[in-house]
């Protein structure tokens, strides 16, 4: 058999995370900013002495923190990628260090949906598919919830005619 022919060829997953995770992740990183810089800000009122040395830092933290909730949004959504198939669960994630994971439907111990409340603000849900690996759980996060409640239907229906034991 010539190379190529039959052989498997590993590619990225196929799947895009819903557009909304964009706002998620944004969001996110506005409220993660936030707190520290009204924490520096209102020291900064109160503290006559040291208002300069807190006020600052507030700024710089605060411009800090709508560059990086305008950019890595966008940036984490051209690279996060996810895929279902008969055989595995694929999901590959990072900018900068890149991280592939594939879990085996035969591996595959337990499904869970989640949504919390920010999740559940912008429509979207986490799918955790947990399983024997010593790395952990696989996550797709930043799903429609629709998709993440089909796609835990579907994997459970997938696991449970795999044969294998799950360990």
């Amino acid at each position: 058999m010539a190379e190529g022919e039959g052989a498997i060829r590993l590619r990225p997953p196929r799947d895009r995370l819903d557009p909304r995770a964009v706002g998620w992740w944004r969001a996110q990183w506005l409220l993660l900013t936030a707190a520290p810089v009204a924490v520096l800000g209102i020291l900064g009122a109160f503290i006559a002495q040291a208002r300069f040395w807190l006020l600052v830092p507030a700024a710089v933290l605060a411009g800090a923190g709508l560059l990086c909730a305008a950019l890595f949004p966008f940036w984490w959504y051209r690279t996060h990628r996810w895929e279902v198939t008969d055989d595995a669960v694929y999901v590959s994630t990072g900018v900068l260090l890149r991280e592939w994971r594939i879990a085996p439907m035969s591996r595959i111990q337990t499904v869970d949906t989640v949504r919390g409340p920010l999740e559940q603000l912008f429509g979207l849900a986490t799918v955790t598919v947990t399983t024997a690996s010593a790395k952990g759980a696989v996550r797709i996060e930043g799903l429609a919830h629709e998709a993440a409640a089909s796609l835990a239907e579907r994997l459970a229906r997938i696991t449970q005619d795999t044969p294998g034991d799950a360990t």
